[in-house]
């Protein structure tokens, strides 16, 4: 799948996501991305691990545990609409995810195996998509939303917050 998706296959914020997807192929990028995240956050020193930049602001380890979360979230939605679901899908406000877990308790190997589960188990679900199954279209966040448009959140939530602790965590 080599096609960026389109402008009527997203709306609302998500756009600020998929155009940071560099060109190419989206089962090729998120691999390759799988690898070199992977990597970047098995080099993290430990004790970077719970810093935060600035009061308020989440931990890298919240960052890694908010990338996985998410990640499983818009996988699902990509799950249900490429299976052909016009079931509405809600929203999920992230602070309130992140009220009820306690990211900075586990293991930076922990987090980090997390986030490899999670993107191992999307390369799954991607790499068995049909063209169809890529163009169809659901409802999510209020948003309509190719399959293909929610595999491009994926990695592009993930190149962004990496991103963040690269600029802002470790500067």
């Amino acid at each position: 799948m080599t096609e960026r998706p389109t402008k009527e296959e997203y709306g609302g914020h998500f756009g600020t996501y998929i155009d940071i997807v560099p060109e190419g192929n989206i089962v090729d990028i998120l691999a390759d991305d799988l690898k070199s995240t992977s990597e970047f956050l098995s080099d993290l020193p430990l004790e970077k691990a719970e810093h935060r930049y600035a009061p308020g602001k989440w931990s890298i380890k919240e960052v890694i545990g908010h990338i996985a979360d998410t990640e499983r979230i818009m996988s699902y939605r990509l799950l249900r609409i490429a299976r052909g679901d016009s079931t509405p899908l809600p929203g999920f406000d992230q602070d309130e995810y992140m009220k009820y877990v306690d990211f900075d308790a586990y293991t930076l190997s922990d987090l980090i195996e997390n986030y490899i589960s999670v993107r191992k188990a999307t390369l799954s679900l991607v790499r068995g998509l049909t063209d169809e199954a890529w163009a169809r279209t659901g409802t999510a966040s209020n948003t309509v939303m190719s399959a293909k448009a929610l595999a491009y959140v994926v990695a592009g939530h993930g190149l962004h917050h990496i991103r963040i602790v690269k600029d802002k965590y470790l500067a």
